[in-house]
């Protein structure tokens, strides 16, 4: 998010993971709202996004409420209208969502333009992500992904792990996985997270900095397929199948 908004992109970065939210956190930030507060109608969506000083915006999510882990298909519903609001004045927004297959899980990535996938060399980790892409293309359909490898030792291992996850993807349900690069393995990155500040804008020059760069370049370079591939797509499915669920500010439209 901080690379893309130094190459001039207005970028929107959402902690997706409801329920255990630490996006604001890992930033050193004190919002005075969060995603709870527009879930439940007490402030609209643009009250409740925080500014960083470098120009980008954060939606931060809610922390220990467990109601929020699974949310209901309106209050899905209502979450992506209130997002695509906010997409007008926006080039990019970013949906970090939690590990795991759940129903929240699913639904973002359903909703996305594009998935990405960051993995990194563990043996569980890359089981973890082959399950999940799996569920994603034989429940949902889905069967394009990207892949980022984190925490990688070289280039070469990066590779490596991505060489295996694609054999594997592509032989047994015909996935297309794109490469999209590596993160290094860094102590720079626990030295960020234990000062509560994005590594580049403390350590521009390390390793991990630089891939950090490349991914922003790359997504910035990025085509995106020009299907109804998304958000749009995701929430006028939603609406012809279940017209009932929609919450009452949707259904006056």
């Amino acid at each position: 998010g901080y690379a893309l908004t130094r190459l001039d992109k207005r970028v929107l970065l959402v902690d997706a993971d409801i329920g255990l939210a630490n996006l604001d956190v890992i930033l050193g930030l004190s919002p005075r709202y969060n995603l709870q507060h527009v879930l439940s109608g007490e402030r609209p969506i643009g009250e409740v996004v925080i500014t960083t000083p470098e120009g980008m915006k954060i939606l931060p999510a809610s922390s220990g409420i467990q109601e929020l882990t699974e949310l209901t298909k309106s209050q899905k519903l209502y979450l992506l209208y209130e997002l695509e609001s906010l997409s007008r004045n926006i080039d990019m927004i970013l949906i970090d969502t939690s590990a795991g297959i759940s129903s929240n899980v699913m639904y973002f990535n359903l909703a996305a333009h594009e998935i990405l996938m960051v993995v990194s060399p563990e043996p569980t980790s890359i089981t973890d992500a082959y399950a999940m892409m799996k569920v994603l293309c034989l429940k949902y359909e889905e069967n394009h992904f990207n892949l980022l490898v984190n925490g990688a030792q070289s280039a070469e291992e990066a590779k490596e792990v991505y060489n295996h996850i694609s054999l594997v993807g592509q032989r047994f349900h015909h996935l297309s996985i794109d490469y999209w690069g590596y993160i290094l393995r860094d102590e720079h990155v626990v030295k960020a997270v234990r000062q509560q500040k994005a590594l580049i804008e403390l350590y521009p020059e390390a390793a991990a900095s630089a891939c950090i760069f490349a991914l922003a370049h790359k997504v910035c370079e990025h085509q995106r397929n020009a299907g109804a591939r998304g958000a749009i797509r995701f929430f006028w499915h939603h609406f012809l199948e279940n017209p009932e669920s929609l919450p009452l500010s949707l259904s006056r439209l």
